[in-house]
């Protein structure tokens, strides 16, 4: 099933808006709307998705919603580390999530910026993202958050819960592996076991910074993030944590794979050398015999003795079951 992202053809930076009626709904409005938007009753929150790479959108944040220019270059600029911090009455953050974008991997992650003073809440992206909207389409269906603080709790609890795919995909591709033929298989098992620690590697380092970031906005968010919102970020926190856990399970699974493989590879390595040597070891002393009597010299016994070739292939043969009884008395065999 193909997943929506919020990729779009239009002119304008937004790439949509809504304005929340504080019941779980929402109309749209245009981007010539939102420049000057003003709330006509209590209790509805604008809410604009942007492109952050258009023309203009930092100059906007600027001028029309009075953003300092520090916090509006970090809106649009491309470090995007998780990170929560309040400004006054407004929160700002940028969020990260999983890139599910046709020829993406796991490891590739989505940055979410976003900007609110709980009347107004700007999210900004740089690549399609699908998390905005999953949240949008619940607020046309009329099951939404009914405001800022919601949405922005709604939006973190997405991108959170999108993790646990991938880990379980990763769960998976492990128990396959662990079931697998080693000996057929080596390379390839070794192969995916090594991009499933890179994914690992991965997703904690971009997702611990994350949870700092909603530690950060459940302590000191304003007034206008209500308890309750308070209460899911928590809810957030807690499940990111669990991922988090999951995330090192997976992570000394593959390990412990990886290191089984490499020590049944080494083990039929050593295996293999020490039965060529154990061959050496019989067959050195019948090549030792055979070259002796093989050098075509004179006086050399037997060489007019038609019974003689019948000696030496005994006396090889007996050579040969000496060894071998030698060699089983002391164990090499």
């Amino acid at each position: 099933m193909t997943q929506a992202t919020d990729a779009t053809d239009t002119d304008t930076p937004m790439l949509f808006g809504r304005v929340l009626d504080g019941q779980g709904g929402g109309r749209p409005i245009a981007w010539e709307e939102a420049v000057d938007w003003k709330p006509a009753r209590e209790g509805e929150v604008l809410w604009l998705h942007i492109c952050r790479t258009r023309d203009g959108v930092q100059q906007w944040l600027e001028q029309d919603l009075a953003i300092p220019e520090p916090t509006a270059e970090l809106l649009t600029s491309d470090q995007t580390r998780p990170r929560a911090f309040r400004e006054g009455n407004t929160l700002v953050g940028t969020l990260r999530g999983i890139n599910f974008n046709p020829g993406a991997e796991p490891e590739d992650m989505i940055s979410m910026q976003f900007w609110s003073d709980g009347h107004r809440l700007v999210t900004l992206r740089r690549h399609p993202l699908q998390t905005p909207r999953e949240v949008l389409a619940q607020i046309d269906r009329g099951i939404g958050p009914v405001d800022a603080g919601a949405t922005i709790t709604l939006l973190a609890e997405y991108m959170i819960a999108r993790m646990s795919q991938s880990i379980v995909d990763m769960n998976d591709v492990l128990d396959e592996l662990e079931h697998d033929d080693p000996e057929e298989h080596a390379e390839a098992m070794l192969t995916q076991i090594s991009t499933i620690r890179r994914n690992c590697l991965a997703l904690k380092r971009h997702m611990g910074p994350q949870h700092e970031a909603l530690e950060q906005i459940s302590r000191d968010a304003p007034a206008w993030f209500e308890d309750h919102d308070r209460r899911e970020i928590a809810e957030s926190i807690a499940r990111l944590s669990r991922y988090l856990d999951d995330i090192d399970i997976s992570k000394e699974s593959a390990l412990v794979l990886q290191d089984e493989l490499r020590a049944r590879s080494l083990a039929s390595s050593e295996h293999a050398t020490y039965m060529l040597t154990i061959v050496a070891g019989i067959f050195l002393p019948l090549s030792f015999l055979t070259g002796l009597l093989g050098i075509n010299v004179g006086g050399m016994p037997g060489m007019d003795d038609p019974d003689a070739f019948w000696g030496v292939a005994a006396l090889c043969a007996f050579l040969f079951i000496a060894l071998i009884v030698v060699f089983r008395r002391l164990r090499w065999l």
